[in-house]
C-alpha cells in the first residue's frame, strides 16, 4: 500500500519568484543566466508584434551548432590536449550507480536523493585545477580509472562556446570518432488573437482585478508553449485551462522556439538584445524569455545536484518590462535544491 501511495502521489514542484531592475548594480540576471550551463530549449514570447527585428533575428540565426560524439570513451574528456583547447573553466561532474561507482574507486559523495540505501554517487574533477596535471597522482589515477579499469563509452552531446580565432574545431578534434554536426531547430510562428494576462511590474503577487500574479502568468505560458487552447470551452475534452484575469486580448504575437543545445553565453545576448526591444516606444508592455534544461542533466545551477527520476524539470523564465523591471521565475522539480 504504501508503494501504490507513493505512485498516487504528485511530485513536488518548487517555483521562485522574484522582481529587479537590469539597472540596479546588486541585479544577479547574468549571474542566473550564466551560471544554468546545460540548455535545451530557449523561447520568446513578443506581444503585439508580427515581424522580429533584424536584430533578434540575427542572433537566433547565430545560435551556433552543437555536436554528437557517438561512443566516446569517457577519458577523451581528461585528456590534457582536450582540456587545453575547449576547456576555459570547467569541471567534470558524474552521476554513476553505486556499482559503477564502487568499480571506478575515484572519490565522490552519495547522492543527495539516494534516499535510506545510497544506490548513486557523485564524483567531481576539477579539469582547472593546478593539481589535475599529467604528472600529478590525482591525474593519473583518474586517467587509468576512465581508460583501463573501467573503460567507460558514451553518446555526448558537446557544444563549444570560443571567442577570437582559435584553431582548433570540434570537429576535427574527434575526427577519428563517429562525429556529426548539428544545427538547433528553430521555430517561428504568429500566434493571432491572444489573450495575454494583465502585469505590473511593481505587482509581482498581482492585484485583484488589476494584475496577474508572477505564478499565474509561468502557468499561462506553459500553455501557450504547448499550443494549447485558452478559451475553456465546455465541449473540450484536451483542457478546460483558460487565461488568467485580467487580460487583454492582442490581435498577435511573435513566438520563437530554439531547440538544441544552447551555450549560456549565447542565451545572454538574447537576454540583452530582449531589454533593447524597449529603446522605442512599443505596443506592448513587456516580453518574455523562457529557458529549459535537459532533464537527465546531472545539475540544475552552478554544481547543484539535479535529479530527474520523478520529472526533471529545470528551467527559468523573465519576465521583461518596458521600464527594465524584469521578473524571474525560477522552477526545478521534486529531486533539486532550491534554485540560487
Amino acid at each position: 500500500m504504501s508503494t501504490l501511495r507513493r505512485l498516487r502521489e504528485a511530485p513536488r514542484h518548487l517555483l521562485v519568484c522574484e522582481k529587479s531592475n537590469f539597472g540596479h548594480d546588486k541585479s544577479r540576471h547574468r549571474q542566473h543566466v550564466q551560471t544554468h550551463y546545460l540548455n535545451y530549449r530557449v523561447s520568446f514570447l513578443i506581444p503585439e508584434c508580427g515581424i522580429l527585428s533584424k536584430e533578434l533575428k540575427n542572433i537566433v540565426m547565430e545560435v551556433g551548432p552543437y555536436y554528437l560524439v557517438k561512443n566516446l570513451p569517457l577519458h577523451e574528456l581528461i585528456v590534457h590536449d582536450f582540456i587545453n583547447n575547449f576547456v576555459k573553466k570547467g569541471k567534470l561532474i558524474l552521476s554513476l550507480d553505486k556499482d559503477t561507482y564502487e568499480e571506478i574507486g575515484l572519490q565522490g559523495h552519495p547522492s543527495r536523493y539516494s534516499g535510506r540505501k545510497v544506490m548513486r554517487y557523485i564524483v567531481t574533477l576539477d579539469l582547472m585545477d593546478s593539481s589535475f596535471n599529467p604528472e600529478s597522482k590525482k591525474y593519473k589515477r583518474a586517467f587509468w580509472a576512465f581508460s583501463e579499469k573501467k573503460p567507460l563509452k558514451f553518446n555526448f552531446l558537446l557544444a563549444w562556446h570560443h571567442e577570437g580565432t582559435e584553431q582548433s574545431t570540434v570537429m576535427s578534434y574527434f575526427s577519428k570518432y563517429q562525429i556529426q554536426e548539428h544545427q538547433p531547430k528553430i521555430a517561428f510562428s504568429t500566434l493571432r488573437d491572444l489573450q495575454c494576462p494583465l502585469l505590473q511590474s511593481g505587482e509581482l503577487e498581482g492585484k485583484p482585478e488589476e494584475s496577474c500574479s508572477a505564478p499565474e502568468l509561468f502557468d499561462w505560458l506553459g500553455a501557450v508553449f504547448s499550443n494549447v487552447e485558452l478559451n475553456n470551452q465546455s465541449f473540450s475534452f484536451v483542457s478546460t485551462y483558460c487565461c488568467p484575469q485580467p487580460s487583454v486580448l492582442v490581435e498577435k504575437a511573435y513566438l520563437c522556439t530554439i531547440t538544441g543545445f544552447i551555450v549560456s553565453e549565447k542565451i545572454s545576448l538574447l537576454l540583452e538584445q530582449l531589454c533593447h526591444y524597449f529603446d522605442d516606444p512599443k505596443l506592448t508592455p513587456w516580453v518574455t524569455l523562457s529557458v529549459q534544461g535537459f532533464a537527465d542533466s546531472p545539475v540544475s545551477w552552478r554544481e547543484n545536484e539535479h535529479g530527474f527520476r520523478k520529472g526533471g524539470e529545470h528551467l527559468y523564465n523573465f519576465v521583461i518590462f518596458s521600464n527594465q523591471d524584469y521578473w524571474l521565475q525560477m522552477a526545478v522539480g521534486a529531486n533539486d535544491d532550491c534554485p540560487p
